[in-house]
């Protein structure tokens, strides 16, 4: 596995578990491979999403950034 695919999905796993564990869910360790929980969350178009509506259909890739360009 490339250098690049590898860093891919590290970034993938820890941004899928830290917006499930914002979600106040319980977010179990996950491994590489592990199928993604179903969960929902809200895009910056206002509209919520949840996994289970691109599961099987298209990647998914979940980009977090708390506070990202605002002054809190």
């Amino acid at each position: 596995m490339s250098q690049f695919a590898k860093r891919l999905t590290r970034a993938f796993l820890s941004a899928l578990i830290a917006a499930v564990a914002l979600g106040g869910q319980f977010a179990a360790a996950l491994e590489v491979g592990d199928k993604a929980p179903d969960f929902s969350l809200q895009a910056s178009d206002g509209k919520t999403y949840s996994m289970s509506q691109f599961l099987g259909n298209k990647p998914v890739v979940i980009a977090f950034f708390p506070k990202a360009f605002t002054g809190g």
